[in-house]
């Protein structure tokens, strides 16, 4: 008689995972504040709530300013043109992340170089950053993936050594810390994303955070059609070039509200997935990422399960996904493909050519292809007894690998 869920057996759950966003009476009344005020745009920049959200932000994570933007690819767009790049300068970025990463590069004319990954943190591999740069180089974007971060230490050496900026994406790494330092302070900038799917949210929208006066007064700038901040003749006029990604009274206020949430849910986070790795060592053939003891406040995005076909008779990773699946699981298998492989970069449109036909990172492709299984960080927002069902779940296509394999 079939057991698996994949061939007709009963799943082992059938309830709902917790829901993302999450939202109570404090993102409510923060928007009904912004809605009877009258001001609910983006100018002056930064506007009110804008304003108070941003310095709040940065402050958390350890950074003296912040600037809002429309997105997390505006924010890096921003923070790479306000770092001083030009046209044809190289940027070193893992091979392994959301295309935007290298498309807010080569919308403006640099150039995205691909770093193959750590295989112990599939985050951009410091030891081979070296091996990259070139005179052209000007800027290292490190992505913190999932649960992960990058070596900060060690691209922070790199970077000191080549003068070369480090703006981090911390898309995936609200709340989290490196040596007691915030992710986004470590860098000359940090880049955050509040879309849909993340951390926080506010349906859309970003921020960009750093220690530097006179980088944070370029980002503004770029932010604010080229206007300085405040509501001044200088700032009506503008000085610069810039785009008009500033963002609205509406959003702050659920970011506001979304920033006071986030320290319990990092926790929430953090106990439930200690309780995943706890129950995954017990499991032969899937294993989570080793922690680093560098990252001293743990957060992400979502948790990276490596899965080892050979441990599985051969069934590959996409089939075993599909079965957990089937089980009532909320999981993804190649969330992320090697950047270099888009179809982004075949357009012929781009303000620089680019030919990434020969460039391979192995371990970007094999993780991509074979071994990633990515679960949603929503999910760790429960109890220990829905990281239970995952983890039986996977117990259970161990105990019937035979009918898993046919």
């Amino acid at each position: 008689m079939t057991k698996l869920a994949l061939r007709g057996g009963d799943p082992i759950r059938t309830k709902e995972w917790p829901a993302w966003p999450q939202h109570d009476q404090r993102e409510l009344a923060n928007i009904t504040r912004v809605l009877e005020s009258g001001n609910w745009g983006g100018f002056p920049s930064p506007n009110v709530m804008a304003g108070e959200f941003a310095e709040k932000f940065a402050a958390y994570h350890g950074a003296k300013f912040g600037i809002c933007t429309t997105a997390g690819t505006t924010a890096l767009e921003v923070a790479l043109k306000a770092a001083g790049l030009e046209r044809g300068d190289e940027v070193l970025v893992p091979a392994l992340t959301f295309y935007a990463t290298a498309f807010a590069a080569l919308v403006q004319g640099f150039k995205p170089v691909f770093v193959d990954v750590d295989p112990e943190t599939w985050c951009i591999d410091a030891a081979q950053i070296e091996r990259n740069i070139t005179p052209d180089t000007r800027a290292i974007l490190p992505v913190h993936l999932g649960s992960r971060m990058a070596d900060m230490d060690r691209i922070g050496e790199i970077a000191r050594v080549h003068n070369l900026n480090v703006i981090e994406d911390c898309a995936h790494m609200h709340g989290g810390a490196w040596r007691g330092k915030g992710a986004g302070s470590l860098g000359d900038a940090g880049c955050f994303s509040f879309q849909s799917s993340k951390l926080m949210t506010c349906g859309e929208g970003g921020i960009i955070i750093t220690n530097d006066e006179a980088l944070a007064e370029r980002c503004n700038a770029y932010v604010n059609s080229g206007r300085g901040t405040g509501s001044d003749r200088q700032a009506a006029e503008g000085t610069m070039l810039g785009w008009n990604y500033r963002i609205t009274e509406f959003q702050s206020a659920v970011l506001l509200a979304q920033l006071e949430r986030l320290p319990e849910q990092v926790a929430l986070r953090s106990a439930n997935i200690a309780h995943l790795e706890q129950r995954i060592a017990e499991i032969e053939g899937v294993s989570t990422l080793p922690q680093d003891e560098r990252m001293t406040t743990r957060s992400g995005y979502g948790v990276v399960l490596r899965y080892d076909e050979r441990a599985w008779r051969g069934v590959s990773r996409d089939r075993f996904a599909w079965a957990l699946h089937k089980e009532g699981m909320k999981l993804h298998a190649a969330f992320y493909t090697p950047v270099y492989s888009a179809p982004l970069f075949a357009w012929k449109d781009a303000p620089i050519e680019v030919d990434y036909s020969q460039v391979s990172c192995p371990v970007a492709e094999k993780a991509s292809g074979k071994e990633m299984i990515w679960l949603p960080h929503e999910i760790f927002l429960g109890t220990t007894a829905d990281i239970d069902d995952l983890c039986d779940a996977i117990v259970k296509l161990r105990e019937n690998i035979d009918e898993l394999a046919e």
